[in-house]
């Protein structure tokens, strides 16, 4: 076996089968106090939600197949493991209407992404209002969602969704024009764009279907340092999850593993250690922001209590997902979860891009 030091790679190995890298993963979740929990309606909502998805014919068998491999209704249980069957439902077809605008505009052109997420946006802000012919079909799948939706959300929760739901699709847009321009951005601009291009404002704006709680509360210091600190911690789990897929296939442009290799002149190793112990802060400051949750009176506290718990419920559920389902790693999630070591191969004289 030889060795050869190719940036970004810490250490590149090559055997009969070509060049690969091994690279450890951060404990991300070591201190986080919130179990791994399931929704009591899996398995029954499950299917009606796949059958709903599937109905579209969004993709193509074989990326349908690949889709359902991800089973975005496991992370819809884990991240509400409180929610009733009809709420639960109504996050199972969000989080399926997620990834399918995210599977399509990442194939977009800027201007191609635009028009994709206005069908969408104005499937959700006239949810009654049929569809026309021919139109992507995802259009129909988020008004169906949105028109079951607001059956059960209240005025207060339907409101922060819309407002969050459309921050998340102008960074959707902005994200196909970084990578159609090619552009890396900084640590802290990237956080700043990544925030929104998640999606994770508007699954906790969701998260809210059967709560009151006022603007102002929402709005307040600790609560809203809270929800960005869950924010970061989900997205930077996606990124360093996901890292394996999207550099074998030269698409990491977009990844916070990539960020910080450019901006700092790391190799990937050394990119991931940096992300853990940034991730161990942003851990800290959640669980000191946690204590200093304030007492606001009446009815709101109860609220504002098991949304705080739906933060905490969110980012552990994302965590086990990563593994459990086949996204990012394939059959082999537990082995990685258990190791947290993953192998980074890519075919001999194959041209990197990104």
């Amino acid at each position: 076996m030889s060795t050869t030091s190719l940036r970004p790679d810490s250490t590149t190995f090559v055997d009969e089968d070509g060049a690969y890298t091994d690279v450890h993963l951060p404990k991300a979740l070591a201190s986080w106090p919130w179990p791994r929990r399931v929704n009591p309606h899996y398995e029954s909502v499950k299917q009606q939600a796949s059958a709903w998805c599937e109905s579209f014919q969004a993709f193509n068998p074989q990326a349908q197949d690949a889709f359902n491999k991800c089973d975005f209704n496991l992370l819809a249980s884990l991240a509400y493991p409180r929610l009733d069957e009809a709420g639960y439902r109504v996050c199972c077809d969000l989080m399926n209407l997620f990834f399918c605008i995210d599977e399509h505009t990442d194939l977009a052109t800027a201007e191609g992404a635009r028009a994709q997420v206005n069908i969408v946006m104005d499937a959700i802000l006239h949810p009654q209002k049929p569809r026309p012919s021919g139109e992507w079909v995802v259009g129909e799948m988020a008004r169906q969602f949105w028109a079951n939706a607001v059956l059960v959300a209240t005025p207060t929760a339907q409101t922060r969704f819309v407002s969050s739901f459309q921050k998340y699709l102008d960074a959707v847009v902005q994200q196909a024009e970084d990578r159609v321009k090619g552009s890396v951005r900084s640590v802290e601009d990237y956080f700043r764009v990544r925030r929104d291009s998640i999606g994770v404002e508007p699954s906790f704006a969701i998260g809210e279907l059967y709560m009151n709680i006022p603007q102002e509360v929402i709005d307040n210091p600790v609560i809203a340092k809270l929800r960005v600190i869950a924010i970061d911690l989900i997205h930077i789990a996606n990124d360093i999850y996901s890292y394996k897929v999207e550099w074998e296939r030269g698409d990491e442009g977009h990844n916070l593993v990539t960020v910080v290799i450019q901006q700092f002149g790391m190799n990937i190793q050394d990119a991931m250690d940096y992300i853990g112990k940034l991730n161990e802060r942003l851990v800290d400051q959640f669980l000191e922001q946690w204590n200093r949750i304030p007492v606001f009176g009446g009815s709101v506290d109860a609220e504002i209590g098991d949304y705080c718990n739906m933060l905490g419920e969110w980012v552990r559920g994302n965590d086990s997902w990563s593994f459990e389902s086949e996204r990012y790693f394939g059959k082999k999630g537990p082995e990685i979860q258990a190791d947290l070591i993953v192998r980074l191969t890519r075919s001999r004289g194959e041209k990197r891009v990104g």
